[in-house]
């Protein structure tokens, strides 16, 4: 026996549930194949979680400094049970409501494992899915009339450092830690590496980064990537770049012995903890893709037109499953768009290049459009603007001034193509350049616009006017 809906969806994350309300709105009936919890990644593993600890780094190196601010406390305590009872909390508040929108919408929650099947006796075509139970029940076989594949990534691994839960670990592993470790050596300058480092830091830990590339952040524009290493290293976390790892062992002391490998030599490590986070891999090897004829790329991420259709055109994906910015906030708005292709319903195809990404490190990275480098290389004639956030009156007032802002714009169109900031607070920012962008926007109309005063928004229009020749602040 089969059930039959409109959409069945594969993967019960962000890019997944999204896609089930808009459906919903659009009058189909649908149905969400989770294996986990609905929230995925970011709610439970991910966003969510790291964000909250990040959190609580904060406000704990808030007081730590409070003199700055002619407040004097005497040796502020962390406990670090407490940081993670706060966590939990939060991740459970918006676990309970994103189970009360999914019944409001009434979206179907199955919590099993699918499987994508060939033609069979259920559909002539294939994607009907096959639901297997943890807890030996029959399976359940659901038919969509389209089949979402929003099945998202899970962490990368390295050979020299196999993964133990104990000693070597994954994002997954750390956020399960019941207690800080004394150091912690992190193997990948990326954004879940970087992230990790800060509130590591932050909470008092030895930090040791090691990245492969030549800098932090490789992908970011290169002054930002510049300028994160410096703020770490005057922290006091250590960074080691154009480094790998060779070797690793446990010694008698229960610490991790590491032997690595720089263009300065071979070194030796010990640390308490190795946290792996080089990247995600495709959720794609065991989900039924061999039944159809749906491509896949060599690092398994499934291959998808600009409507996010597979080459089984009633078959979509979105998310991190298919690579790309391997951001929540992208896979919602793919999950939005291939939902309102299926229903026909997609006026204007909105393309993803304006996309905001965010590091919520201390300090923080925000970014959308090219960076500099990638100016260069499609050889587009522009010119650059950078604005120090020291002349600006309420990153003073906050006591965090050491960042900046970065405007590239098209000297042909006068679009702007590029915005990067890092500072405190600068992801509260992004959104205002993102939407500029999306609506080619100028430097000089982003000028004209009002900017509270005093605000850290005030950069953006005052980087805006030094690109007009018109800065009020700054010299």
């Amino acid at each position: 026996m089969s059930n039959n809906y409109d959409l069945v969806i594969l993967g019960g994350g962000m890019g997944g549930y999204v896609a089930a309300i808009r459906a919903r709105q659009l009058g189909m009936t649908v149905a969400i194949v989770e294996k986990d919890f609905i929230g995925g990644t970011c709610l439970h593993k991910g966003c969510i979680p790291t964000k909250s600890l990040l959190k609580s780094a904060s406000v704990f190196q808030s007081i730590v400094n409070s003199q700055k601010f002619g407040i004097e406390t005497s040796h502020p305590l962390l406990h670090y049970s407490e940081v993670l009872a706060r966590k939990d909390k939060i991740i459970n508040q918006l676990y309970q409501g994103l189970q009360t929108l999914m019944r409001r919408n009434q979206i179907e929650i199955i919590n099993g494992y699918g499987r994508l099947l060939g033609p069979s006796i259920f559909s002539p075509m294939s994607g009907t899915i096959s639901v297997q139970y943890d807890d030996g029940r029959d399976h359940t076989v659901l038919v969509g009339k389209h089949v979402l594949l929003a099945t998202g990534t899970r962490a990368r691994t390295l050979n020299v450092l196999p993964i133990d839960g104990d000693y070597i670990l994954t994002s997954d592993d750390i956020l399960a830690l019941k207690e800080l470790p004394k150091s912690i050596v992190i193997i990948g300058g990326g954004v879940i590496g970087v992230e990790f480092a800060s509130l590591f830091h932050d909470f008092g830990v030895d930090v040791t980064i090691i990245e492969a590339e030549s800098k932090l952040l490789p992908s970011f524009d290169q002054d930002l990537s510049m300028q994160l290493m410096k703020e770490l290293k005057q922290k006091g976390v250590k960074i080691l770049t154009s480094t790998k790892i060779v070797n690793q062992q446990i010694n008698h002391k229960q610490l991790v012995d590491l032997e690595i490998v720089s263009n300065e030599g071979t070194l030796s490590i010990s640390t308490e903890k190795v946290l792996v986070a080089i990247g995600r891999s495709a959720n794609t090897d065991d989900i039924g893709l061999d039944n159809t004829s749906i491509q896949t790329n060599d690092a398994g991420f499934i291959t998808v037109n600009q409507y996010y259709q597979t080459k089984e055109d009633h078959i979509y994906a979105v998310g991190d499953c298919i690579g790309g910015a391997q951001l929540a906030h992208v896979a919602a708005h793919e999950g939005k768009l291939a939902v309102e292709h299926m229903a026909g319903v997609l006026e204007k195809f909105q393309h993803t290049t304006f996309t905001p990404s965010c590091v919520y490190s201390q300090p923080e990275v925000a970014t959308v459009g090219l960076t500099e480098q990638q100016a260069k290389e499609q050889n587009i004639n522009f010119k650059i603007k950078k604005l120090s956030f020291k002349s600006i009156g309420k990153a003073l007032i906050n006591g965090h001034s050491d960042g900046f802002i970065k405007m590239i714009i098209n000297v042909e169109t006068n679009d702007i193509i590029g915005i990067h900031l890092i500072g405190q607070d600068v992801t509260e920012l992004i959104a205002e350049a993102s939407l500029a962008m999306l609506l080619d926007a100028t430097a000089s109309e982003i000028g004209l616009n009002i900017h509270p005063h005093p605000s850290l928004s005030e950069a953006i229009q005052e980087v805006a006017l030094a690109m007009e020749n018109q800065p009020v602040h700054t010299i």
